[in-house]
């Protein structure tokens, strides 16, 4: 077994993908103090109060709701019953390998990789050990694959109903973010509606640009290679990335950049001097780094577990920036207000 699938294996156990769901709010929770800390830090001396409050609110909307967006998303796409606690991982480990051993005469090592299956996370080189020494033959083949599933390619009428989950999934930290930012600009400037605009600009920027039409474009090429009943991972893999490069790196930063001119400004009369399409808006350095999130929705449209869990830090970026009104340009004082 090559040492990309070898990878790809270890990656989704899903002990290690549990643990990895159970340790995100820890480590995002953490991050977001962090960075809070360094905003308050680098903030004026007579403004750090305000970036403290206005810092602190933003951020904490906008991580509460990437933590509260899993759930939410899956009581609204998927049925809860088909999600498995870590205790039941284990227990259906225990079952499937004491039966295995029991009917099968196999090595020491192997034995003991076995067992050590049962409840903890296994090394790379015990994944591939596995899967060298027992994964040619039918019953060994279908243990591990019983232990650690492989990925599935889902068909064209669950491509859509993904894409609606993942755009739910993203839509809910830019939301959070821009409510928690409108609150810390109530709570310290009495100008604060002044500053709702650009907040639902930047969060519509955010959504359209980075995470929605990235994944109308990944599910499009899905479809059309479903159609053509294209099933290689490789081959959907290059598909779905061709799709975002289309609709999202290239398309969408113009299309939110439209909406934010033609539609945002008119509803919320504010009037714009920006006269060139991408006045408003220019894509930068972090956005493109932003599309990291769209490999992840290559991934999981692809059936891989083990991005998922990442997903709300990648989210979380979007919410922030929308929840600070993020324009090119813009200096941190016109974050924080005088």
């Amino acid at each position: 077994m090559n040492i990309l699938k070898v990878t790809g294996k270890y990656l989704d156990q899903p002990i290690l993908v549990e643990k990895f769901h159970k340790s995100v709010p820890a480590i995002l929770t953490t991050a977001g103090g962090l960075y809070c800390a360094k905003e308050i830090h680098d903030a004026p001396k007579h403004k750090k109060k305000k970036a403290a409050i206005r810092t602190i609110t933003t951020m904490g909307f906008t991580v509460a709701s990437a933590l509260a967006a899993p759930k939410i998303t899956n009581k609204i796409f998927k049925d809860a019953d088909e999600l498995r606690t870590l205790t039941q991982i284990k227990n259906d480990n225990k079952g499937l390998i004491g039966a295995y051993l029991k009917e099968n005469k196999i090595s020491r090592e192997v034995e003991e990789i076995l067992n050590k299956a049962k409840s903890k996370v296994l090394k790379l080189q015990d994944v591939k050990t596995l899967f060298d020494k027992i994964g040619k033959d039918d019953k060994g083949k279908k243990l591990l694959n019983e232990l650690i599933p492989d990925p599935e390619n889902i068909d064209s009428k669950e491509i859509f109903s993904e894409i609606g989950r993942l755009s739910v999934f993203g839509l809910i930290p830019v939301l959070g973010g821009i409510t928690g930012g409108v609150i810390g600009d109530k709570l310290t400037n009495k100008h604060w509606k002044s500053k709702i605009p650009d907040k639902i600009k930047e969060g519509s920027y955010q959504y359209l640009a980075n995470i929605f039409l990235c994944n109308i474009g990944a599910g499009g090429a899905l479809a059309i290679l479903e159609k053509c009943n294209i099933k290689s991972k490789a081959a959907r893999a290059i598909g779905m990335v061709g799709g975002i490069i289309l609709t999202g790196v290239i398309g969408g930063s113009a299309i939110a950049n439209l909406i934010g001119q033609k539609v945002i400004n008119p509803l919320l009369h504010q009037k714009s001097n920006k006269e060139r399409l991408f006045d408003e808006r220019k894509p930068e350095a972090l956005d493109i780094s932003l599309h990291t999130d769209d490999i992840a929705t290559v991934a999981v449209m692809s059936g891989l577990k083990w991005i998922e869990p990442a997903l709300p830090f990648m989210y979380s970026i979007s919410g922030y920036r929308a929840g600070i009104g993020y324009r090119n340009g813009d200096k941190f004082d016109k974050h924080i207000g005088s």
